[in-house]
């Protein structure tokens, strides 16, 4: 478990510690690989709640056939950004900058869209910040405002980065949270359509295999291979559906607008099982040993800054 959201110790000199560090709450918040059955269904849920960006999904992607091949590609680059060195971190953003170039097309209305948009890539890099930080305050410890605030602050030079103008950044978490309320209120631009509700029945039904694999793949480096097969290969046969309780604590986290958009359940039964989950991640978080928990990038990054940390 997270200690606390104290300052870490800081680097003295020598290795590259990227675009966050040691130092940030990002470096210490991100590293948990359960809080990926939390942040990652619900920030893919929120992002394809936009009728744009679930039209690029939709047409330019296999993610009907294979969901979480996204979520693993987005997972990979997102940790490469924070626990990768300058360097790394940078290569990874121009690469999906580049990526991005070819993906545009038009809405059922006659509206065109670009993956360029800022206004969508806005909304693309705040599903995640929003995701992350409601995971981690509600399954780690909560987050007060000013680790809110500084988890925000850190993520403003990866959005400037992915080409949002400065003017189009929330210039506080405070505008952040106002931005997105007004995105998914009445009237706003993220309105649930057929299309969504599709591609969601995709996210929380995948193909089980691939799914343990992506959900294992952080792990990779620290867990012995043999063991991550072996749960691969446990989910062959075994229905998706068998399994969907286990999205239902990302659901809960999903804002209420988006949660009703979608038609999901949230009666007793979905609040018995989420709160009987989360509780025993927290208590199997306590006792694993940090190479069965945490991202390995996460202990790689940790190696790597571990000669120039004070004692």
């Amino acid at each position: 478990m997270v200690a606390g959201w104290a300052s870490a110790r800081r680097p003295l000199s020598g290795p590259d510690a990227g675009l966050f560090g040691p130092d940030s709450v990002t470096w210490r918040l991100d590293r948990e690989a359960f809080l990926l059955l939390g942040a990652g269904p619900r920030a893919l849920l929120m992002q394809v709640a936009h009728p744009a960006i679930a039209a690029g999904v939709d047409q330019h992607s296999d993610f009907r056939t294979d969901p979480w091949r996204r979520l693993t590609g987005t997972l990979r680059s997102y940790l490469r950004i924070v626990y990768g060195t300058t360097g790394v971190a940078r290569a990874e953003i121009r690469r999906l900058n580049n990526l991005h170039r070819g993906i545009r097309g038009d809405l059922p209305d006659g509206r065109s869209y670009d993956a360029r948009d800022p206004d969508l890539a806005l909304w693309v890099h705040a599903t995640l910040v929003d995701s992350t930080m409601a995971t981690g305050s509600a399954w780690l410890r909560p987050l007060d405002h000013a680790a809110r605030a500084r988890v925000y602050e850190e993520s403003l030079p990866v959005g400037r980065a992915f080409g949002i103008p400065e003017r189009k950044l929330p210039a506080s978490v405070d505008a952040f949270d106002a931005y997105v309320r007004a995105m998914i209120g009445h009237g706003g631009p993220v309105v649930v359509g057929s299309l969504a509700r599709e591609l969601a029945d995709a996210i929380l039904h995948p193909p089980l295999s691939p799914a343990i694999r992506t959900l294992t793949r952080p792990l990779a480096g620290t867990v012995p291979p043999g063991l991550l097969d072996a749960l691969a290969r446990a989910g062959d046969g075994v229905p998706s559906a068998a399994i969907a309780w286990l999205f239902w604590p990302g659901i809960g986290l999903l804002p209420e607008p988006v949660r009703d958009g979608y038609g999901f359940l949230w009666g007793t039964r979905e609040r018995v099982v989420s709160s009987w989950l989360v509780s025993a991640w927290r208590a199997w978080a306590r006792v694993l040993p940090q190479e069965f928990r945490q991202m390995a990038r996460a202990t790689a990054a940790d190696r790597r800054m571990a000669s120039t940390i004070e004692p």
